[in-house]
């Protein structure tokens, strides 16, 4: 059974301010209705830290902090997340959207992965965009990579399906699945599958 009533994004963003009582008024619902492993990644989007761990596949740079703590987003690890995430064509950087720097650490902690994502395209420029669909026209028009809101990722300790699979059953945004380059796309735009 699936995390119907219960949003992975929404328990992400609240503030919850009677967090004691919700967090254990949650997980007792939650631990009576889903499986043991749904019910172990609400108790880690829960937690008091979030950790992001990223390698970038071009600069070889990489991000492995805390970004979020006690109820607080930490601006310093977001501005290296953002610069982590920059264009690499131009390094240009802008800032990555929270919700997706969110999925991240919950597709992570769903797969108890020991690894960083490896980066293949975090944030990309307007110009960066259409250079890249001129060469393939796959890559959308409007790609929500220009907004901070999409990145092409792997995990180098689980295999690409069991990633496309894990983030496909989240449904919080965009998954597209690139055996043959060796990546899937995530977005936190309206869920769609490709």
């Amino acid at each position: 059974m699936k995390l119907k009533g219960l949003d992975r994004h929404r328990l992400l963003k609240s503030g919850i301010s009677r967090r004691r009582f919700i967090k254990l008024g949650l997980l007792t619902a939650v631990t009576s209705l889903v499986p043991h492993r749904a019910a172990a990644a609400v108790a880690d989007v829960l937690s008091n830290e979030r950790i992001l761990s990223v390698y970038n596949l071009h600069s070889k740079e990489y991000f492995n902090s805390v970004y979020w703590s006690n109820g607080e987003y930490i601006p310093e690890a977001l501005n290296e997340i953002n610069y982590i995430f920059r264009d690499h064509y131009n390094g240009v950087a802008k800032p990555i959207d929270k919700d997706l720097i969110d999925l991240l650490f919950v597709i992570h902690k769903g797969l108890k992965s020991t690894e960083p994502f490896h980066l293949i395209s975090g944030y990309r420029t307007v110009g960066t965009n259409r250079f890249l669909r001129k060469r393939n026209k796959k890559v959308a028009r409007n790609s929500l990579h220009m907004y901070g809101m999409a990145a092409d990722i792997r995990l180098p300790d689980r295999d690409l399906r069991v990633l496309r699979r894990e983030a496909y059953e989240l449904k919080l945004g965009g998954v597209g699945y690139y055996p043959k380059g060796d990546f899937v796309h995530l977005d936190i735009g309206r869920v769609r599958y490709w």
